[in-house]
């Protein structure tokens, strides 16, 4: 296959920032998706209906000229959360989610939820108000190993939560491990998942073996191959439960090369020919549309996109830096090129 035309995707899950960082990465994300839901962990944190409509227009202020991109909006759910915000967000035409961060679970998440269980009555005003849940699905307990953080959080509070809730829809962002695969997969229809280029394409090792590389450093965090093999498998399977979505994460370099580096990787820059060369890998080209174009936006109840992008298979080699953003696999060559947006 020398070229790929597919309808053009969205992406369920990234951060663009805000300020200068915002205007280096948002062309990337324009060029290539429709839509996207936009993360809200800024600081401070996007924890209301007014603040989101403030981040909104700075977004679509920083975009280039002519570029048909909408940011979907999220909301940051707090302890000290409204259920008359969320009934808010729910009237807003602007706002499609709210994201639940553990306290202290990745990056900007101090403002998280401390105790599940403290939010019970949010939990049900979501699913009143029929607002998705977006979920950062892991413990932080000290004595949790972090490879483990995903699957304890899926038995510990994810069960509970789909069992209290059976109608609030739920998105298990970035997933990393094959049980949580499952425990999607075996879940009722009100759940679904998202996956990053760099689960499908990277194990451990690439953090770790050679040396210690930040810009392949994440959470969360990279995991063994046989969790990578289970992500592809997914992602490849055509169950509609599995969509795209980057985690795209910009950080400058001083702060990944760091004595204590943040987590994120920036694939923004060429997210669908990452995702392309993992899906090639799999031979599973065929399944990269409904993954990449189709299935996220039937969960959110959004209408598919219409227009198409076209991939072409040629080499090209990834930048080292994009103003001071090192981007994944800096570098190092992509075999597929978008060509056509």
């Amino acid at each position: 296959m020398k070229t790929l035309t597919i309808i053009r995707p969205d992406d369920w899950h990234i951060h663009v920032r805000n300020g200068v960082i915002l205007k280096t990465v948002l062309p990337h994300t324009a060029q290539q998706f429709a839509r996207a839901i936009i993360m809200p962990n800024l600081k401070p944190p996007v924890t209301t209906v007014a603040q989101a409509l403030v981040y909104r227009e700075e977004i679509l202020s920083a975009l280039p000229q002519g570029a048909k991109f909408t940011p979907l909006m999220t909301l940051y759910l707090t302890a000290a959360t409204t259920i008359a915000e969320i009934k808010a967000a729910a009237e807003s035409e602007h706002i499609y989610a709210f994201k639940l961060y553990p306290a202290g679970a990745t990056t900007n998440s101090d403002a998280g939820v401390a105790d599940i269980n403290a939010i019970y009555p949010l939990l049900a005003a979501l699913e009143k108000y029929a607002l998705p849940l977006l979920v950062h699905g892991e413990v932080t307990d000290d004595n949790c190993d972090i490879f483990d953080r995903e699957r304890v959080f899926v038995d510990r509070h994810l069960t509970a939560i789909m069992r209290d809730f059976p109608h609030l829809r739920v998105v298990l962002e970035h997933v990393t491990t094959s049980e949580a695969v499952q425990f999607v997969e075996a879940a009722s229809d009100n759940i679904a998942a998202t996956i990053t280029p760099q689960h499908l394409l990277f194990n451990r090792n690439a953090i770790l073996a050679g040396g210690i590389k930040p810009h392949y450093y994440c959470l969360p965090i990279l995991k063994r191959e046989t969790h990578r093999q289970a992500l592809i498998k997914a992602a490849t399977s055509g169950n509609a439960k599995f969509f795209l979505g980057t985690d795209s994460a910009p950080h400058t370099r001083d702060l990944k090369e760091n004595a204590c580096g943040c987590a994120g990787c920036y694939s923004a820059f060429g997210a669908l020919e990452l995702y392309a060369e993992a899906f090639e890998q799999a031979d599973a080209l065929d399944k990269l549309e409904g993954f990449a174009s189709f299935y996220g936006a039937d969960f959110y109840r959004l209408p598919r996109n219409t227009d198409t992008i076209t991939l072409e298979k040629q080499t090209w080699t990834i930048p080292h830096t994009y103003s001071d953003i090192t981007p994944l696999k800096a570098g190092e060559n992509l075999s597929w090129k978008l060509v056509s947006a």
